[in-house]
């Protein structure tokens, strides 16, 4: 992994530190192999399934599926993917808490491996640096993919932003519609499940942790 960013490095080295890392067992498999590995594993589920691969509709689902696994929805697995991270000085000594809400998440149950659909919402008080405000929003979408829990996706979100941030005083709210929920099983159609992680302040003192619950009462 002597290609990842600084920023990447030290993330994953805190989520691993906390044992917030996703459950990994690193394979070896290049990008390539793991895209060749995963089509012809799915070449055999349709097929276990009747589904007729020589049909024009479907002769190319197991090669799309590899593409999309590797290259999209579970790209957040491989650090190399981590996103450029912009941390400047301080220097106009902001110190009220910046909050970016409704920021939209796409990620997917480790339990089914069916869809995760929602929102995030982030807020932190800076001390000597502050983010990039599209770089809060690029951090969630990175976590989230990946096959996740929202217990742990809210947790490393978290983590990852005190550790580039260099402050604890980070909040993390998301509420999400999980398709496990909602199209198998109970398949109840209207539930949410909201989950929050609290750094610092906003877990010490109330009127901070007061002014994120409201900023998230006023959000989608």
């Amino acid at each position: 992994m002597s290609d990842l960013s600084p920023q990447a490095r030290l993330v994953r080295d805190a989520l691993v530190a906390q044992g917030l890392e996703t459950p990994l067992a690193p394979n070896g498999l290049s990008r390539d192999e793991k895209r060749e590995r995963i089509e012809a594993h799915m070449r055999a589920i349709m097929e276990t399934l009747e589904l007729d691969l020589r049909d024009d509709s479907l002769a190319e689902t197991p090669h799309r599926i590899a593409k999309m696994y590797v290259g999209e929805i579970f790209a957040g697995l491989d650090y190399a993917s981590f996103p450029k991270v912009t941390v400047i000085e301080n220097k106009m000594q902001v110190d009220e808490m910046i909050m970016v809400r409704d920021i939209t998440l796409t990620s997917t149950c480790e339990h089914h491996f069916v869809t995760i659909d929602g929102f995030a919402h982030v807020a932190y008080i800076p001390r000597g640096k502050v983010i990039g405000l599209s770089k809060i929003n690029r951090i969630v979408q990175f976590f989230a993919r990946r096959p996740q829990v929202q217990e742990r996706l809210t947790q490393q979100v978290l983590l990852a932003l005190q550790t580039l941030l260099g402050t604890q005083d980070v909040a993390i709210s998301i509420t999400a519609t999980h398709y496990c929920v909602k199209a198998r099983g109970v398949q109840d159609t209207t539930s949410a499940t909201t989950t929050t992680s609290l750094g610092g302040v906003f877990k010490t003192q109330p009127d901070t942790r007061a002014e994120f619950l409201g900023g998230l009462r006023a959000a989608r």
